[in-house]
């Protein structure tokens, strides 16, 4: 028999079967919920074993450490995450959130009592969606919404640790990048001369800035004495309406100077721009973007894709290539230029200079060549 305790210790005693015999020790103690106290049980088949598990519940009860999921559901606890976080990501950040947690999260976990999901139950899940034909950059992004999910139960007392810490994921391929040589750049400027949105790919081009950067750039955060432009904002799509936003990291937000050229194209445009705003007289909707329909709103991105880059491209005589190859071919050529890898991964935005290394180091060949022969000469 154990020593009577005070309230709210907790004790020990045994188990036993149907003939009397111990077969082990069960520790109970109780803890304070939001639904008033409730009993917390410990089982073990050594008495030992259960004294120090119930050391170790009273120490985190001591200090706040309450793990009381209850009944709740995994379920249950994505939607009240969902709307906690409504608010303080952007709005195109919680709709991605709402795509891994309806269609993939909910149906395949959403059961499962949050306190008892386990790593095996997440792994599971991931294989699940590889089988079923979801690519291993969308099981990535599944497990960065579960992750946030799980780390919000943990920092709320709910559950005592993050099971989706330390699973392997999917081995992701590499990206397919398919940039424009130095002559094909030139063939599509030359198909872009003299049209409307000359200068939108002049600036691609010679900027490397996302397709989301440009159609939401603004003539306020260009600088055509110094040459400058400042990225301060982004396209984001809420449902089919896309509208002007954040850009979504710290890097984004950058200074680009600009070349000669794309100085020459930014005036010409601007000319340009300002005779059909006095053509449209007051049907003109003035937003300050730099490139816009000639009514003056956001261009959509699908539009531009298929109503003037397509077309761009057979009149060059090109390759069809998304418009993020654009960006990849800026980011080439300069880097075959030897232009250092920190300046190119500043002026593209990347949070890293590992990112634009891993991105675009296996389209150089010759880079280590380079280096060892710089080597060579330094010391030889």
């Amino acid at each position: 028999m154990s020593g009577k305790r005070g309230n709210g210790e907790g004790s020990i005693y045994p188990v036993r079967d149907k003939n009397g015999r111990v077969k082990g020790y069960r520790g109970s103690y109780w803890v304070h919920t939001a639904d008033g106290p409730k009993r917390r049980y410990i089982s073990g088949r050594r008495r030992e074993d259960v004294r120090d598990e119930l050391a170790n519940a009273l120490s985190d009860r001591l200090g706040g450490l309450v793990f009381d999921a209850g009944a709740m559901t995994v379920g249950d606890y994505l939607d009240r995450w969902m709307k906690d976080v409504e608010g303080t990501v952007r709005e195109s950040t919680h709709q991605r959130y709402g795509y891994a947690v309806g269609p993939h999260l909910k149906p395949a976990l959403g059961k499962i009592k949050l306190k008892d999901l386990g790593p095996a139950q997440v792994r599971w899940f991931y294989r699940d969606r590889l089988d079923s034909g979801l690519a291993p950059a969308s099981v990535h992004k599944l497990h960065v919404v579960l992750h946030k999910a799980l780390k919000a139960a943990v920092a709320d007392g709910s559950i005592p640790r993050n099971v989706t810490a330390g699973i392997k994921l999917p081995k992701l391929s590499r990206e397919e990048i398919d940039p424009l040589s130095r002559e094909e750049s030139r063939c599509l400027l030359e198909a872009a001369r003299g049209e409307r949105l000359e200068a939108l790919y002049v600036l691609a081009l010679h900027t490397g800035m996302r397709q989301g950067e440009i159609l939401a750039l603004k003539w306020d955060n260009v600088d055509l004495e110094a040459g400058t432009l400042r990225v301060r904002r982004t396209l984001t799509k809420t449902g089919k309406v896309y509208a002007i936003g954040e850009p979504k990291t710290r890097n984004s937000r950058r200074v680009i100077r600009l070349t000669a050229a794309a100085v020459g194209a930014l005036r010409t445009h601007l000319s340009r721009q300002l005779e059909e705003m006095e053509r449209m007289g007051s049907l003109y909707q003035p937003g300050g973007l730099v490139f816009a329909t000639e009514a003056g709103t956001i261009i959509n991105p699908s539009n531009l894709r298929n109503r003037s880059l397509k077309p761009l491209l057979k009149a060059a005589g090109l390759r069809p290539v998304r418009f993020h190859d654009l960006r990849h071919t800026c980011a080439t050529l300069l880097l075959s230029k030897n232009v250092n890898p920190k300046i190119v991964s500043e002026m593209l935005g990347h949070a890293s200079v590992s990112i634009t290394l891993d991105v675009y180091s296996h389209l150089m060949p010759d880079m280590q060549e380079k280096a060892a022969k710089a080597l060579g000469e330094a010391l030889g």
